[in-house]
């Protein structure tokens, strides 16, 4: 009996295909959308929803299912095919439509999943939809005879068609970051046979008829393979950087640009070869949106998540713009960015959202910001964004525990009554202590910070750390890590 509490996390649906996710799960679910986002004027017409996929073979055929379920709910379903996630989100916006991205982002070939977004690129997640529509669906799963030759045909059946919206996707993104033409740049993209190989022709280059760019590609890695034959598609992770790395010094590139698999996300390698962290990307786009609203005549307010960078509220600060600290995971950001009417927001993990975007995220717009930044000053990256990288990041580093809460609590014994130390549990648990704090009781000076996180779906715990001195970060996170990993008896 399909369990979809196994799939359904708290953004959106990921399984192994097969076995957690069969094209039996994908037809409920389409039904269960239709029933929960498409009907909510009973008195209306069903509606229509969007549907787009990445490379993964598995895809056309849970695609089909769920169109399948839409459509037998009386609905109309929009195919757009490939596609990445961001370019969902804009067909979503751009035609006032709710939509679902099929992918597993950057999870192994094994494995598809589902991102769903409410008409404009509004997020579903567990707490605004994803729940019910998971709740519908199972209650389909377990009835006896829905989907067998017994269950009756619809009375009623919507209709299919497609459209193609890649051409309206770059476009819209080449009409918000214009790249000066003062100096052609010199770029390595590594797509990681992901949808960047479909995306970054389209909206950096010439293949669907744009004028061309100030830029020179070198690619890798473009063919759609949703096997991944090269690396993983998980620029997270500093194993699958490492090609791109020694690609970019060796053309002798300005710099190099990394999707993961649905390509919404985008990391920078700076010319060098060296990773440049997405806190420092983050803080330099905000620094361009904000001087984009101060030209308007209006203040600017740009969210982070808890675990970016401290560089980033200061450089809101010293911009003149407020910023709002929010938990991880881009369902909470985008209602953030919609309640506050945010010019920008930005993640750890690379994801970066936009106000002209329908506040979702895009990679692509973020890695037009970084192209034009850099096309109208004659230095290189690392210069450019050396103002931004203020402090020594642990970078993200999980522990398998037993329990996660005893093992949560153990730490805040260690640090509650040190001097200068603030606790907040705004997501997971936040220990900091500022510059000018006092210290003691074995307590490092200066300013740092940890954050703690439960996986959602694992027993982990996901430790990211930062300090002014490199020396202090270390001893920090060795010594959360020790009061983490000690065994249950020892504690």
């Amino acid at each position: 009996m399909a369990q979809l509490t196994e799939i359904v996390k708290a953004n959106d649906i990921r399984g192994l295909v097969g076995t957690q996710l069969t094209e039996r799960i994908a037809r409920a679910l389409g039904s269960a959308f239709a029933r929960a986002v498409l009907t909510s004027n009973p008195d209306g017409p069903p509606g229509r929803v969007l549907l787009g996929r990445d490379m993964r073979d598995t895809g056309e055929a849970l695609v089909q299912a769920f169109s399948d379920g839409v459509t037998g709910e009386g609905a109309e379903v929009v195919l757009i095919g490939l596609c990445s996630t961001d370019g969902l989100y804009y067909a979503s916006g751009a035609l006032d439509a709710p939509g679902v991205m099929f992918t597993a982002s950057h999870n192994p070939a094994s494995y598809n999943g589902m991102k769903m977004c409410r008409a404009g690129a509004r997020p579903i997640g567990l707490d605004s939809g994803l729940a019910e529509i998971r709740d519908l669906a199972q209650a389909l799963l377990d009835h006896p005879t829905w989907g067998s030759e017994e269950a009756p045909e619809p009375a009623l059946r919507g209709a299919v068609s497609e459209q193609d919206t890649l051409r309206g996707y770059a476009e819209h993104l080449r009409g918000l970051v214009p790249l000066p033409a003062r100096r052609t740049l010199k770029i390595v993209v590594d797509a990681g046979n992901g949808m960047a190989g479909l995306t970054v022709p389209a909206v950096l280059g010439a293949a669907i008829g744009l004028p061309d760019l100030p830029l020179e590609i070198v690619p890798m890695y473009f063919e759609l393979d949703g096997t991944f034959p090269n690396h993983e598609a998980n620029p997270l992770d500093p194993a699958n950087l490492r090609d791109l790395q020694k690609a970019v010094p060796a053309h002798g590139a300005d710099l190099g640009l990394a999707f993961d698999g649905d390509a919404d996300r985008c990391f920078v390698i700076d010319e060098r070869g060296e990773p440049v962290s997405p806190s420092a990307i983050t803080a330099l786009v905000a620094a361009r949106e904000i001087a984009k609203e101060r030209a308007a005549g209006r203040k600017a307010t740009v969210i982070h998540n808890l675990i970016t960078s401290r560089a980033v509220p200061e450089v809101i600060a010293e911009n003149d713009a407020t910023a709002v600290r929010t938990r991880v995971g881009h369902a909470f950001i985008k209602v953030e960015m919609a309640k506050y009417d945010a010019v920008f927001g930005g993640e750890h993990s690379a994801h970066y959202y936009f106000r002209d975007f329908w506040f979702a995220d895009t990679g692509m717009l973020a890695a037009l910001h970084v192209l034009a930044a850099l096309g109208e000053q004659d230095g290189p990256l690392s210069g450019l964004v050396e103002p931004y990288e203020r402090y020594t990041p642990s970078g993200e580093i999980n522990s398998v525990v037993s329990d996660v809460e005893l093992a949560t609590e153990r730490v805040v014994k260690a640090f509650e009554n040190r001097p200068g130390v603030q606790i907040d549990r705004q997501d997971g648990l936040t220990v900091s202590h500022e510059a000018d704090a006092p210290s003691g009781d074995g307590s490092p000076a200066g300013l740092w910070w940890f954050n703690l996180r439960p996986s959602n779906t694992e027993p982990l715990l996901r430790l990211n750390s930062e300090a002014a001195d490199p020396a202090v970060m270390e001893s920090l996170r060795d010594e959360v890590l020790g009061l983490v990993r000690v065994t249950e008896l020892a504690s």
